[in-house]
């Protein structure tokens, strides 16, 4: 593992860091796919690659040394995969935002990458321009899908007929929730901005920002993608 400078994390914040540049660190087992990510990252002027992990079992040292906005995070790697590394990670407080960028799209590591709470997933053949794009959107808050991906959570909705103990739980945790607030959650499942969800409802962009912090609360959630989730899972959306 290797670290960059320290400094100060933000987590949570629904605006990317002004006075510095958004600070990333890549946990990838790979030497040369972590030396491409560096250099594409760091032409970027707003971005910071403070440090390197080789496996997930280094992320919760690199994080505490770091203070990283973002987490860029392989999945397969050989002592503790992704999946697991983002779940850990996400469960504790004030935890930085994951973005997972893999070779493999199996729908099972997509569903199990954003249920672990991952903002977004990408593959590695994303053209740089479009990781960096992500890793922007990532820090303040917005979800990230390669089509491929948004393709896979199409067809987990569209699944066929069936009992389904993941539905029934969905239903009843949105059951829980005001009309506006649900009205909220679906136009989330939907893949709606902040902007336009507050154009659907007439709602301020603040207003629509309140109301998504108080779902993750209400859910016990770490992100809008989670929300998303459920709302499929419901069949809401």
């Amino acid at each position: 593992m290797s670290v960059g400078g320290a400094g100060r994390n933000p987590t949570g914040a629904e605006q990317a860091p002004t006075d510095r540049p958004v600070r990333v660190l890549i946990v990838d087992d790979d030497a040369l796919v972590r030396a491409g990510l560096s250099m594409i990252l760091g032409g970027a002027s707003d971005l910071l690659v403070v440090g390197e992990a080789t496996d997930g079992t280094e992320v919760p040292a690199a994080v505490a040394a770091c203070a990283p906005d973002v987490v860029l995070m392989d999945i397969r790697m050989p002592r503790l995969d992704g999946l697991a590394a983002t779940e850990a990670l996400r469960a504790g407080p004030r935890s930085p935002e994951v973005l997972v960028l893999t070779t493999f799209d199996a729908d099972e590591e997509v569903l199990g990458a954003l249920r672990a709470g991952a903002s977004g997933f990408l593959l590695k053949d994303t053209p740089p321009v479009d990781i960096v794009r992500a890793v922007r959107r990532v820090a303040v808050g917005e979800a990230t899908l390669s089509p491929t991906v948004t393709r896979t959570l199409i067809s987990h909705v569209t699944a066929g007929p069936g009992p389904d103990p993941r539905r029934e739980e969905a239903v009843r945790l949105l059951a829980g929730l005001t009309e506006r607030e649900r009205a909220v959650a679906v136009a989330l499942g939907r893949g709606l901005t902040n902007a336009e969800i507050g154009r659907e409802l007439f709602m301020s962009v603040a207003t629509v920002k309140a109301y998504v912090s108080r779902l993750l609360t209400r859910l016990d959630l770490n992100n809008r993608v989670q929300v998303a989730l459920l709302v499929h899972d419901a069949d809401l959306a």
